[in-house]
């Protein structure tokens, strides 16, 4: 089982970074999809969550309205479009394997991320 994001890099606040989830070893027909985040010295946090189906999606307030999430079954695939990124947004990103929700709990497995960095 393995979940690799991908994507991450260095942006200007107000720019735009697509991150990919690539899922192998399982099918994504069976599972959410969790992203989460976490800065030096800060707390791990939830940032959104869509189910298998993708029809169902669930942000972080602090992401709301500038994050999108999707999701390629065919391609085993997630996708994380990031817009208007501000200095707040710099994290290692990566996603996780689970049952949907915005608790770390609420998922089994996690990949290895991915770094965004929001400098000017």
């Amino acid at each position: 089982v393995q979940l690799q994001a991908s994507g991450g890099g260095m942006v200007q606040p107000g720019g735009s970074l697509r991150l990919s989830c690539t899922a192998s070893g399982f099918s994504l027909d069976d599972y959410a999809i969790g992203w989460f985040r976490q800065a030096p010295g800060k707390e791990r946090e939830f940032v959104a969550t869509i189910t298998w189906t993708g029809g169902y999606t669930n942000y972080a307030d602090s992401v709301k309205g500038r994050f999108t999430v999707s999701r390629d079954n065919a391609q085993n695939t997630l996708f994380l479009q990031m817009d208007n990124l501000q200095a707040e947004d710099t994290a290692h990103y990566f996603c996780a394997r689970g049952f949907g929700g915005d608790r770390w709990t609420d998922y089994d497995y996690r990949g290895q991320g991915t770094q965004v960095t929001v400098s000017s």
